[in-house]
């Protein structure tokens, strides 16, 4: 059995990674290839056979394949080899519209991601009210499964401390110092109107961050995929930039507070109940001219949204109470979104792809 997977274009990441390391944690018999890139063949492990995306061997190898595993459209030129699977995972739940929901795309790209869409045959979804928005969004006629996210089951993991420890450790992280994840999402127009190599404007101050917060405040900034390489960090100042970190799950553990704008890194981290604070500070703009949303954010956002700032480093200075304020507004975004994350979606994946059972070598 041949299974390729990918995950953005060449990362060792996400959903595709969880279903790998559960395949191997099993014991499974396949002859298995991850496609890679250049900037990302130095986080893959050493024993992971690799091929360049959208090089020719990367080709032959979705070619080949038996079951293909991605987290994204595959934006390639090639043929599905009768009989094969291919599961889609997707990267997240959704608060931005995507594919032909969106209120702008560069002209024939959604056209050309259709040729992949009509190579999948079975499509995950991480809720229950995800899962019509992606059959719309896509047209996707075939089966869509609520199973969660393979990718989120180590935050409900027996060793999410031990992770916690690990990570905060290898990162510099003090005991006692609050970690803020900073995860803003990619902006269509930054991406495919970009005006120079470095043009993303840092919307936090990050001296009145310093000021009002001190040192036992760090900043862990995680800029989307698309757009990590925008922007410039100086040296001393509160961030840290994690873009290159492997795996955001395990930023999520080590983290103490979100914040995010638009990103389905809310929903993820939600599932680790510590608190989530929303910076929509372009939120008239993203929402009604860039790319729209799916539902009201306001209204179920686990916090009050918040516009500058200003308010942002207050909040986080004051994240105790906001946190006993609006709990339950939390608790209601935690039921709606967050219902099938319990740490076992790896598990209804791998009966989804094998229901007759896992092909071990024996040795499990």
């Amino acid at each position: 059995m041949k299974i390729v997977f990918t995950a953005f274009r060449g990362h060792f990441s996400d959903s595709p990674r969880a279903i790998y390391e559960g395949l191997r944690a099993r014991g499974v018999d396949a002859d298995i290839t991850w496609l890679s890139a250049p900037h990302t063949q130095a986080g893959f492990p050493a024993d992971v056979r690799t091929a360049g995306f959208g090089e020719p061997e990367s080709i032959a190898a979705l070619e080949a394949a038996d079951i293909v595993v991605s987290n994204d459209h595959i934006p390639l030129d090639w043929n599905k080899k009768p009989g094969a699977t291919y599961l889609q995972t997707w990267h997240g739940t959704m608060l931005k519209r995507i594919h032909n929901d969106v209120l702008w795309a560069p002209e024939g790209r959604l056209a050309y991601l259709e040729h992949d869409i009509a190579r999948w045959d079975l499509l995950l979804s991480p809720s229950s009210v995800s899962t019509d928005r992606l059959r719309g969004a896509f047209g996707y006629a075939g089966p869509i499964h609520e199973t969660g996210l393979p990718r989120n089951d180590v935050l409900s993991s027996p060793r999410a401390a031990e992770l916690r420890a690990a990570v905060r450790a290898d990162l510099g992280i003090a005991d006692g110092q609050t970690a803020v994840l900073y995860t803003p999402t990619w902006r269509d127009d930054l991406v495919f109107n970009k005006t120079g190599a470095r043009d993303f404007d840092f919307p936090v101050d990050l001296d009145d961050f310093s000021a009002r917060l001190g040192s036992d405040h760090i900043l862990l900034l995680r800029l989307h995929n698309m757009v990590m390489d925008r922007l410039e960090i100086t040296e001393g100042s509160a961030v840290r930039d994690v873009c290159g970190h492997p795996d955001i799950s395990l930023l999520y553990l080590a983290a103490d507070i979100l914040v995010t704008d638009y990103s389905s890194t809310m929903f993820d981290f939600a599932i680790t109940g510590k608190p989530i604070l929303n910076f929509t500070y372009d939120l008239d703009y993203f929402r009604d001219e860039l790319r729209g949303f799916y539902f009201d954010l306001a209204e179920a956002a686990p916090a009050p949204l918040l516009g500058t700032s200003k308010e942002l480093v207050a909040a986080i200075a004051d994240i105790d109470a906001i946190t006993a304020e609006h709990a339950g507004r939390y608790a209601r975004f935690r039921d709606t979104f967050t219902h099938l994350e319990d740490g076992a979606a790896t598990q209804r994946v791998l009966d989804l792809l094998f229901p007759s059972g896992l092909p071990t070598d024996g040795k499990k």
